[in-house]
């Protein structure tokens, strides 16, 4: 028998031996009258509380114990003697373990080193833990663990926790800026029969009553736009989409989205709201417009300045400073050549505008790691914008980068449903059957002009809080089933 099936039998032992004493090892409540953290923020010498959490250290010392318990707020310790809690109560607490969770009613003292405490009066155990807590319970490292169990990343972790209770803060404040520029929070379908508003492979599912295959959404866009047709002018939503490709440090199939859409207005009045929102969010959940990156000794690695006004640049203008001042006037074979000579991975089919944009991608936006909108994107690439009246070849759009990858990208909407089924019938490559009619005789209804932005919020909080990897900022991220 291995030493953690040794343990659990251990474990198992010491609840049937609870049962047998006729003590309930999963109660069915116990009310706390504060957290841990507002016990010792809130100190009073012989002030009463009443506390629950998870037990996270154990002590013996003959006929008294020490033991932390812990729960979302923090930790405290507690004192258990033999002689307040009596001979049976006390053999009863003898029967916890760490990862146990209990109920104390006790009150405050202070211990000869100076520690913050309750001195136990009465306990109750609100649940027996079966398996032992991860070894590293200060710190789990194994990132195969931390992914899967992230419950168990979030007990070992006091940063993971932190990371994700300041993303929920971020989500809020998101909501809390829309909401006092008058926007409606709308919920739109995440199955749609044609999956439109971006070029993404899609997740196909059947719906039997119907007898049909329906897709997961990979863009919230077109729906939003029937809002504004409907007369809904200001709206906004922060959901999940899906998308049938790669797994990276940037990409998860299950994401979180914000969109926004607002009539008239234009690429530019979604670039002050951007910004805005931005250092809101910042300045209200973090505190601070300067955010640091660090590596794992806690060396500061990168820092990012939200302050604004940030820069603003046209995409054609950062592709000659990285490719040369003519890429936009050589041969589109001589532009090929070129960037595979830059490092730019090409591949045999790619148009002419695919190839510009595998330069930057690939050695453009990862060097952006101040705020930049990157403006005037090829008209191919968003089909869904307004043209540029002076660059047809370009449409009214901006992405935002930030932390060397693409956070938001907005544009002037285009509303001429003439112009917007040629592009997209282009875009389809002549099969009629990926164009949305739906949306197309919406929009021959008359939608007023309009910006829209998208924001991918996973995106957002890696750069807010730090990290590198878009597994650290959902709580469960995609993973290959084991086996």
């Amino acid at each position: 028998m291995d030493e953690t099936n040794s343990l659990i039998e251990q474990r198992k032992a010491k609840l049937a031996s609870l049962r047998a004493k006729g003590i309930n090892p999963f109660a069915n409540k116990f009310t706390p009258t504060e957290t841990c953290d507002h016990a010792r923020s809130n100190y009073v010498e012989g002030r009463e509380v009443a506390l629950a959490g998870r037990i996270t250290a154990h002590r013996e010392m003959g006929k008294s114990m020490f033991l932390d318990i812990k729960d979302q707020s923090g930790r405290i310790q507690i004192y258990a003697q033999k002689q307040a809690l009596g001979d049976e109560q006390f053999d009863i607490f003898k029967h916890l373990d760490l990862g146990d969770f209990i109920g104390v009613n006790g009150v405050l003292f202070t211990t000869k080193t100076g520690e913050p405490s309750v001195k136990l009066v009465s306990f109750v155990i609100l649940a027996k833990a079966l398996r032992p807590p991860p070894e590293k319970w200060h710190g789990l490292v194994d990132t195969e663990i931390r992914y899967r169990q992230r419950y168990l990343d979030l007990m070992a972790n006091d940063e993971v926790k932190k990371t994700f209770l300041l993303r929920s803060a971020i989500v809020r404040e998101i909501r809390n800026f829309f909401h006092s520029r008058g926007f409606v929070e709308v919920e739109t379908p995440m199955m749609q029969n044609i999956p439109g508003g971006a070029a993404a492979a899609p997740f196909v599912t059947h719906h039997n009553a119907l007898g049909c295959n329906f897709y997961l959404r990979i863009a919230i866009e077109l729906y939003h736009k029937r809002l504004l047709v409907g007369g809904i002018d200001k709206i906004f939503e922060i959901g999940k989409n899906f998308r049938n490709e790669c797994l990276s440090r940037k990409h998860n199939p299950e994401f979180t989205m914000l969109e926004a859409y607002q009539a008239y207005g234009d690429y530019e009045t979604m670039m002050e709201l951007t910004q805005s929102m931005i250092v809101h969010i910042a300045q209200t959940t973090l505190g601070t417009l300067v955010i640091e990156h660090k590596d794992a000794e806690g060396k500061v690695t990168k820092t990012i300045d939200l302050t604004p006004n940030w820069r603003r640049v046209k995409y054609k203008d950062l592709v000659r400073e990285k490719a040369g001042a003519d890429w936009f006037e050589i041969t589109s074979q001589a532009r090929k050549e070129r960037a595979v000579s830059l490092g730019a991975e090409i591949g045999k089919e790619y148009e002419d505008f695919e190839v510009t944009g595998a330069v930057f991608e690939k050695l453009i936006e990862p060097t952006l790691i101040q705020p930049t909108f990157v403006t005037h994107l090829p008209k191919e690439l968003v089909p869904l914008a307004k043209l540029s009246p002076e660059d047809p070849t370009t449409v009214e759009v901006f992405e935002c980068c930030i932390n060397g990858q693409e956070v938001a990208p907005a544009y002037s909407e285009q509303n001429d449903p003439i112009e917007q089924r040629e592009r997209l019938e282009h875009q389809a490559g002549g099969e009629q059957q990926k164009l949305d009619e739906d949306f197309l005789v919406a929009l021959e209804h008359g939608m007023p002009p309009a910006g829209g932005m998208g924001m991918g919020i996973d995106r957002l909080c890696m750069m807010l809080l730090g990290q590198e990897s878009i597994r650290d900022v959902i709580l469960f991220p995609q993973m290959k089933p084991k086996g």
